[in-house]
């Protein structure tokens, strides 16, 4: 059976078995034909207004006149009135749509919530010996309103996992929990009209209307709000996905004109991700500065091809244009929503301990440290690589280079630890291998990562 039988199958034996509680327990409460003609008005009424409509749901201000209906007329005439309103609901859909699995599931979903609430009602009243004319029958009250917006939302919510595959969690989260605060303000409007209709008489209820509609005006403005903010959040991500894909074609564009670029960049940020973790650096900063080694030569996109494919000594005109690659990459990268760290790292990774790098000259502890730990494994890379248009030299031979310009290029500390990986086996990049090359290159997750405005941007360790 499809997911969309099982919810219709489970919906006709959910309404049956609703409309047969519903007359089981139609003694609970009192009928007042006037009142429910009221309560039938309103909240029909109010779902010609909804607050909030999509392609699988559809929410309204009626549950306060379903409140209403659970407090003063009880689980029965609260579950016809919630049921009349779904059918007439369901008459204003095209006729293709009204039934379909999640427009059936709706029938008793919505019915069955008011039962359990007035019956929850009805019990702590009964319990406590409060009637409406107590103040303390808010308390009944609140408990009844818990219990059948609890009911709504979980079968609302198994239906949509079902049919749609959206987790119950996340739906509780985005759903759920954002309408707390419109369904308290619900609470307290409708214990002051039932406070009101006790003390005052029927005269009290000509207010329920303009309350009732004020209320709808305020729980529209609270959903569109997050609306709002859930449609700005969707435009963020499309728009740093957009800008990740940028700079994946790019590096990509680059292999093609250059594989040796690209596969030094994917070996630099592996060796730069276990050197950052054996320096002690946090996850985050693992991340970035493995992210920072793959983009770290992108500013190389900008060479001309008797540069970027050059096999003999550039001249001095060639070599200013080769000493603007980190600017031009840090310019390029920073342009990504989130990516402001990694372009600072890739902006000082060719700077030197002793200040004579480029393209600002820093010194020292003035480089970032993730731009060191890029500069070392960069260094190395150049020197082992076996795909370089230079000759490769051993890892023992490239560790004893390393050490002789530990503290006037690169940072001394750093060299040790990254000896002592190399001592131990721990690094590897098999510069033949595209395998080894694509796994570097999973840009997807740096989407969710990095290009996100909500979290707190990183910050690269001085």
């Amino acid at each position: 059976m499809t997911p969309s039988k099982a919810v219709t199958v489970t919906a006709i034996v959910g309404l049956v078995g609703t409309i047969a509680a519903a007359v089981a327990v139609r003694d609970v409460g009192t009928w007042d034909p006037a009142l429910f003609a009221m309560l039938l008005v309103l909240v029909v009424g109010a779902d010609f207004l909804p607050a909030r409509e999509s392609e699988h749901m559809h929410i309204s201000g009626g549950f306060l006149g379903y409140l209403l209906a659970m407090s003063l007329l009880g689980p029965t005439a609260a579950g016809v009135i919630a049921l009349i309103a779904s059918v007439v609901d369901m008459a204003r859909l095209p006729r293709d749509a009204r039934f379909r699995p999640a427009v059936i599931l709706n029938l008793p979903t919505t019915m069955g919530s008011p039962i359990a609430g007035g019956l929850v009602i009805a019990w702590c009243a009964g319990k406590t010996g409060l009637t409406i004319e107590d103040a303390g029958f808010l308390v009944p009250m609140t408990a009844g309103l818990v219990v059948a917006t609890s009911v709504n939302f979980f079968l609302f919510a198994a239906g949509n996992r079902v049919l749609y595959g959206d987790p119950i969690g996340h739906q509780f989260r985005t759903i759920y929990v954002p309408l707390i605060p419109s369904e308290a303000t619900m609470l307290l409007l409708a214990s002051i009209i039932v406070y009101a209709k006790a003390h005052i008489g029927p005269m009290a209820l000509l207010t329920l209307a303009g309350l009732l509609f004020l209320y709808l005006w305020l729980y529209r403005e609270l959903l569109t709000s997050q609306e709002r903010a859930e449609e700005l959040d969707t435009r963020t991500h499309q728009l740093a996905t957009l800008q990740v894909g940028v700079l994946t074609a790019m590096l990509r564009t680059l292999a093609l004109r250059d594989h040796m670029t690209a596969r030094h960049s994917a070996a630099v940020a592996r060796y730069a991700r276990e050197l950052a973790r054996a320096a002690g650096c946090t996850d985050d900063e693992i991340e970035l500065v493995h992210t920072a080694g793959l983009l770290h030569d992108i500013g190389k996109f900008i060479f001309p091809d008797h540069i970027l494919l050059a096999d003999s000594r550039l001249s001095d005109e060639d070599w200013e244009i080769v000493k603007c690659h980190p600017f031009q990459g840090a310019k390029i990268v920073r342009e990504v929503e989130g990516y402001g760290p990694v372009a600072d790292i890739i902006l000082g990774h060719h700077e030197r301990i002793d200040g004579r790098g480029y393209p600002r000259g820093m010194r020292g502890d003035a480089i970032p440290l993730l731009a060191r730990i890029i500069s070392v494994c960069d260094t190395y890379d150049v020197m082992t690589a076996r795909d370089s248009y230079r000759e490769p030299v051993s890892a023992e031979a490239a560790i004893e280079e390393l050490r002789r310009v530990a503290g006037k290029q690169l940072d001394a500390r750093l060299v040790e630890i990254f000896a002592d990986l190399v001592s131990r086996g721990e690094l590897g990049f098999r510069h033949g291998d595209d395998a080894d090359f694509e796994a570097e290159l999973q840009f997807e997750r740096r989407v969710r990562d990095y290009a996100a405005p909500q979290r707190a941007p990183l910050v690269a360790a001085a």
